[in-house]
């Protein structure tokens, strides 16, 4: 694994890159998500197009939650209320901390 710099922590989301790699991990829970630099924006766009209320749904312990799919059919994400925000938050500084990081290395992505 790489060894990666944290661009952002909200709640159980953080988000780290690689100074060598430049790859980005999502860490949430118990899952690692990777992208290069231009997929997490796409990830991230993606997801924020994604309504809370129009994908979720109660799950059987009676808490509403969306549903991300996935490319892989079987493969799904679900967050509360508070975990897609800071899904969203998380993701958010992110980028904003990518881009803060780009300028003191003099570099534009």
């Amino acid at each position: 694994m790489c060894d990666a710099k944290v661009l952002s922590q909200v709640g159980a989301s953080v988000i780290s890159r690689c100074q060598e790699c430049r790859c980005i991990f999502i860490w949430n829970n118990n899952l690692i998500l990777s992208f290069s630099p231009e997929q997490f924006v796409q990830f991230r766009d993606f997801t924020v197009e994604l309504d809370f209320n129009q994908h979720s749904f109660p799950f059987p312990d009676g808490q509403e939650r969306v549903v991300m799919r996935t490319p892989v059919n079987d493969v799904q994400f679900t967050f509360n209320t508070d975990e897609w925000e800071d899904f969203h938050a998380a993701m958010d500084e992110a980028i904003y901390m990518q881009e803060v990081y780009s300028l003191m290395e003099g570099k534009i992505d």
